[in-house]
This record gives structure tokens, sequence and C-alpha cells, in this order.
């Protein structure tokens, strides 16, 4: 199933980036309705993803629901400061939806062969400490995009 896995982020990245170039490509854009389908599927695909991993045992459940929480925050942030701020952005640093699949891939693969590591002499679920990464990064992440956007929006409305 792991790389059953795989083949559905595939087909998962495929069908994000293609519903947008091919409006784009056939001047059929929408962008509003565009905007809202494809966030509100994302929305839908993570819970799924993240509760596929809760019931897998390859992650702890809390540790899944940290992810989803997580993503969902971010998510919100970049949804609001959209409408605060008029711009729209999807990728933190070096992360992007693409590379954030690839990372689920590697790690599919990896744990096909070592589903388990050592840290500090205690065997541990590979996907619970990339998990734990993960939920750190994307708490960096809206901390340092909030503290931007905040920063940003109350240069733009000083009081008189």
């Amino acid at each position: 199933m792991l790389l059953a896995g795989i083949v559905c982020l595939a087909l998962n990245w495929l069908g994000d980036s293609l519903d947008g170039t091919l409006a784009r490509f056939r001047n059929r854009q929408r962008p509003r309705y565009g905007f809202y389908v494809d966030h509100i599927t994302d929305t839908i695909a993570a819970l799924f993803l993240m509760g596929g991993l809760a019931f897998s045992g390859y992650v702890h459940p809390l540790i899944a629901l940290g992810l989803l929480i997580a993503f969902l925050m971010l998510s919100i942030e970049s949804y609001l400061a959209t409408y605060t701020l008029g711009s729209f952005q999807l990728s933190h640093w070096i992360f992007g939806p693409t590379e954030i699949r690839i990372l689920l891939a590697l790690g599919n693969l990896a744990l096909l062969r070592h589903p388990r590591v050592t840290v500090f002499h205690r065997q541990l679920r590979l996907f619970d400490i990339g998990g734990i990464i993960a939920i750190a990064g994307m708490a960096a992440m809206l901390l340092v995009a909030a503290l931007e956007h905040t920063a940003k929006l109350y240069r733009q409305e000083k009081l008189l």
C-alpha cells in the first residue's frame, strides 16, 4: 500500500497541476471558483491523507492530528493574507505542494526499508520523527508569516 500511496500522490499532483494549466490553455479561467474548489479539495485531501496515516500504524494518531492542525492553520493564514493583503502565497520557504508530495513519496520509500529508527537509543517510528519535524516546520512558517503579515497590515493601516 505504500507504493500505491506514491501513485496516488502522483495522481494528486497531476490533477492539482493540470486543472489550472488546462483552464489557462483553454482560456476558460474562473479565478474565484478555481481558488475555492482547489483549496477546499486540498483541505478534504489533507483530512483523508492524515486520517489514512493515523490509521496506518506508521504514525501515532496524535502526530497525524498535529500535522492536520498545523496544515490547516498554515492554510488559514495563507487565505487570510490573500483576503487582507490581496496576494496569495502557497509556498513557504522552499516548500510548496510539489515538494511536500516528493517528501511524502520519499518517506514512503524509506518506510519500506526502515519503518523504525533509533534516536537517543530508543526505537521510534520513522513517520513519528518526520511528523514532529513537519509540525515544528509548519509552526515556524506560520509564526514568521503571521508576524510579517501583521506588521505589513499595521504599516498599511496607520491611525490618523
